[in-house]
Parts: structure tokens; sequence; C-alpha cells
């Protein structure tokens, strides 16, 4: 792999003409619900930016999307500024209370919680991120008033709006937070029965809050009457959180230059730690060296994608963690010669185990014990001057934690934290609980850049732990194996790590998957994981292309 690229340097190979300008589309929103993509390109009609139209599509994702994101959830944001050519990561990973302590998710017998008691409790949320992070990319890449990039929310929320699929899917469900009282108050109609796909529904708390937002900003959130509602809401139950009024107006989102790395003859742009980004970019930097690219969609492909991947998460799962409060090895991750050793240990059959390696800086560090459940979102926009946001952006679990204020679900993102703050012999887990920490996310939000630094493509996808795999799959897809971003995105996902195979069997060919288990690799069916909900956007000689998962309800469309 070559020698690391800040996000500004310019690689040292020919420069090339400039390309002509595409024909084809120019702006383009992908993102998981219609009603979403079409507020963001409402915003792209008026002039707004890339960061303006993004703001609008997660205000509507919220309301027509609130088992995956929504005003109480946290993000990442990858941005490009097609002017300077920079690329900024946005950390919107919300923070846990001051009064949280190591032992946050254990019981009065001294254990750790079960994970759904956990998640239920007022315990599990941290300050909301999301509309911090947003309000501070806006304020230096928007060109419209933060108030006018609600109202499309707004008027889905008080005029009513046709229940998703998903959505009805969910409420429906069987898991514990479409159980809590909020959640069956919320979906349950006026005779007893839940609401149903097609069918109109109005919040008009929800309108409310985002009209709120939209006048006060994320102070809205943050201080005054629905900050106090945050912390009412948490304190209730049997296992109350420490959440306060003290932490919200505390809360601020952060800052910096995307972590970029070569890959092949492309920079490859992601968040740093906590996010999944460093992971995404090492598993890339192992199958740098291999030859998958030139084994398009084959055994020896699949094979070597199992490999580096389990080799990705053998690392993230013991190094990552909240860089404020751990040592995070992510240059020694990321480390040409580090890459290098970890690629070797990809042989002609699997290693029975795969351990952590041992990069420059790392410390002693704990077996991880994070359990990362589903409720994400992804989305990818780019405007009419070239700008582009790659944003995940979550509540956590399905509904968060179940509890409702105002119009809107709370997150359950504490829980992302590993229960067990250290091992036996006392080294500490880069991911345990700490006051004022951000929990480790799976969460990579990707952009991909050509050499002399113009854009090239952008992808992500939600799905807990298995974020880490859904990306590199579809990056090894459009980068390596050439596929336009749809087929890129549609290929099936496998996700591999320790000793296990998990995928979409039925989606591998029988040939593929006789040719996988000859060489050692058995997929196994129902791995229990979030399904992916990639969506990106690629340029091309004709434009814009962009790709929506068809596993979810997304959308890509131009305006």
């Amino acid at each position: 792999m070559a020698a690391a690229l800040s996000a500004c340097a310019t690689p040292t190979t020919a420069a090339q003409p400039a390309a002509k300008a595409p024909a084809g589309p120019k702006a383009m929103v992908a993102a998981a619900n219609p009603l979403a993509v079409e507020a963001g390109l409402k915003v792209l009609r008026a002039g707004g930016t890339a960061v303006d139209a993004a703001v609008a599509v997660q205000a509507t994702l919220g309301l027509v999307e609130p088992q995956s994101s929504g005003l109480g959830g946290g993000s990442f944001m990858t941005y490009y500024d097609a002017k300077t050519k920079q690329v900024t990561a946005y950390n919107g990973r919300e923070t846990a209370p001051m009064g949280a302590t190591p032992k946050l998710f254990y019981g009065d017998d001294g254990k750790p919680l079960n994970r759904m008691t956990a998640i239920l409790s007022g315990r599990s949320t941290g300050v909301p991120g999301a509309i911090a992070m947003l309000h501070l990319a806006q304020s230096q890449h928007g060109k419209l008033a933060w108030k006018d990039l609600f109202g499309e929310a707004e008027r889905l929320a008080d005029g009513g709006f046709p229940v998703p699929g998903r959505m009805a899917a969910a409420a429906a469900s069987k898991a514990g937070q479409a159980a809590t009282p909020d959640a069956i108050a919320y979906f349950t109609k006026p005779d007893g029965t839940k609401v149903q796909a097609g069918e109109i529904m109005k919040n008009p708390a929800y309108a409310a809050t985002v009209r709120k937002i939209a006048a006060e900003g994320p102070k809205a959130l943050l201080e005054g009457e629905i900050a106090q509602a945050i912390v009412d809401k948490v304190h209730e139950g049997a296992l109350p959180g420490t959440l306060s009024l003290a932490d919200l107006k505390a809360y601020r989102p952060k800052s910096e230059a995307g972590l970029c790395r070569p890959y092949r003859i492309y920079i490859v742009c992601v968040p740093g730690a906590p996010s999944g980004g460093p992971a995404v970019l090492e598993g890339l930097g192992i199958l740098g060296h291999t030859p998958i690219d030139k084994h398009r969609n084959d055994v020896e492909g699949w094979y070597l994608f199992s490999q580096a991947s389990r080799l990705m998460y053998a690392d993230r799962d013991r190094y990552i963690g909240d860089p404020d409060f751990v040592s995070v090895p992510v240059e020694g991750l990321l480390d040409p010669a580090y890459v290098a050793e970890r690629a070797k240990l990809i042989g002609p059959a699997p290693a029975a185990s795969v351990a952590p390696g041992k990069p420059k800086g790392a410390g002693p560090r704990a077996p991880d014990a994070t359990q990362e459940v589903h409720g994400t979102t992804h989305l990818v926009i780019v405007d009419q001057w070239g700008n582009v946001v790659s944003m995940t952006t979550t509540v956590e679990s399905i509904f968060g934690s179940g509890r409702m204020v105002h119009g809107f679900f709370l997150n359950n993102q504490l829980t992302d934290f590993s229960f067990t703050p250290e091992e036996r012999d006392g080294a500490p887990a880069a991911n345990a609980v700490a006051p004022g920490k951000r929990p480790r996310s799976s969460m990579a939000p990707a952009i991909v850049l050509d050499k002399n630094h113009r854009f090239v493509a952008a992808v992500g996808s939600p799905g807990g732990p298995s974020i880490l795999a859904y990306n590199l799959k579809a990056l090894v897809g459009m980068l390596d194996w050439k596929l336009p971003v749809q087929d890129a995105i549609a290929l099936p996902n496998m996700i591999a790590g320790g000793s296990f195979y998990a995928a979409e069997v039925d989606k591998f060919s029988p040939e593929l998957r006789a040719g996988l288990e000859a060489k050692g690799v058995k997929l196994t069916a129902g791995f229990g994981a979030e399904g992916s909900g990639l969506h990106g956007i690629e340029m091309t000689p004709q434009g814009l292309r962009g790709g929506a998962d068809p596993r979810r309800e997304g959308v890509a469309k131009a305006p």
C-alpha cells in the first residue's frame, strides 16, 4: 500500500488533463425513503448545498423512518468541498452523561444487565448529536437559511404522510422497543390496531419540534422545554439514567480533516475514530496486497474478501474507541508495513482463528464485549457545485430506547459501549464507558476521490457491526470489480469475523457456495445482523449515477 495521504495531499503521479463536464445529472440525492429524498431535492432546486439538503433529509427521515434515525440520535458525516478539494469529517456521536460509570450496565447483582433490559432503561440514552452536528456543518457549508430547511418535514408531520412498509413492520414487530408504552401509544390507531403500510399518519408534536429547531437551532433540543422532557424521560423506570440538563447544554459536535488513504488509483476518505472508518481503510489496505481486483465476483475474490474482513474486525474490536479518552493506534493500524504484514496472514485456507495484531502505538487492551444492534440509515447527496455529503445517522436500536418525547424517539446509543469495562487481569477495554465519552461506532461514511482529488464516488450503509463489511463490499464492487454503484450495492452480503462466515446465502450462486466451501469458507444464513441499507452516488462520463439498496425502500434521484 502506498504511503499515507492527508485530505489535501497530491499523489506523485502524472497529472491528467481536466475532464470535460458531464452532460448528465450534476446533482443527486440517495436515501432510504422517497419522501426524504424529495425533501432533499426541493432544497437543491431552491439553490441549496449538499449540507443544506442533508438537514432536510434527516428531518424527514426522523419522521418517516423513526426506527432508524431521528432528532434524538447521532451521526457521522464525511464532506467533500469541490472548490477546495478538502474532505472534512463531522462527528455528531452521542456522549455519555457525566454521571456515567464504567459499570453503567451492571445490575445490583454485580453482573452485566440483560441486553434488552439495558436498551429499554433510562441508562441507555446519550446526549443526541445529529442536529448539533448538522448545524455546525451547515453554518460552514450552507447557502440557504437554517430556518428554511425544515418545511417539508413540518408539512408531512402536520398534514400526514403514507406509512412506509418498513416503519409499519417495525411497529408491529416483536422488538422490545415496539412494545413500550410510548411506541404503543404512537403506533396504535383509535380502534386499537397498529398502523398499516400506506395509511396516512400525522405527528403534530414532531411538526412543533422541527418548527422550534428551525427557529432556534440545536438549542431547541439541548436547552429548555424539550431538554427537560428528555431528562425527565430517561429518569423514569427502575433503571434511571443520570442524563442532566447540564449534559445536554454542554454537548459540542466535532470536526476534523477526513481520514484519507490511497487505495490503488483512488483515495478513500472516512471519519476517524471512534467511527468504523479506520477499520474500513485497514480492510482496503489489506486487500490492496491481494489480487482481488482480478477476481471479479468469483470464488477467489470472495475468499480474499472474507479473510481480509476477519483481520479487519479483529483489530477494530480490540483497539478502536474514543480517542479523547483512550490511545487509539490509527496510524499504526494503517501503517503500510503493518497492513502488509496483516495481508501475509491470508493463506490458501482460512486460519482456525484470527487474533488482533500489534500495531505501533497499541497498548494492552481487553477483548471487547460490545454488542451493536440495528437502527441506522445512510444518505448521500451531491449538489450542483459538486460538493458531496456522505452521512450515516442512527438512534442505535429499532426506535432507539423506545422512549419518546415531543414526537421523536430517544437513542439507546450508550449500549454501544462495551458492557464489560476490563478483562480479568485488569486490562481496560478501549470502548469502556466513561463520563463524556463517545461510544465506538461502526458507521463509516465514505467518499472516494481520484489522484487529482476529484470526486469519484460516495457510499455508506447502516447495519450495526456489519456496516464495515457492507461498506467494504460496495467499495470493492465499485473500485476493484468496476461495477456500477447499483450493482455493487446489490452484491450479496458476507460478514466474516472470528470463525463465522455469515451471509445472504441464497444470493450466492451454488457454484460460488461450493467453491468457497471447498476452500474452507462455509457460508451460514441467519446471522441476525441488521440488513444493509447501502446508498451511493458515483461520477461517470455521463454525469452522476446513483444506487439504492434493494433491501430497503430507498431511491437515488436527480432534481
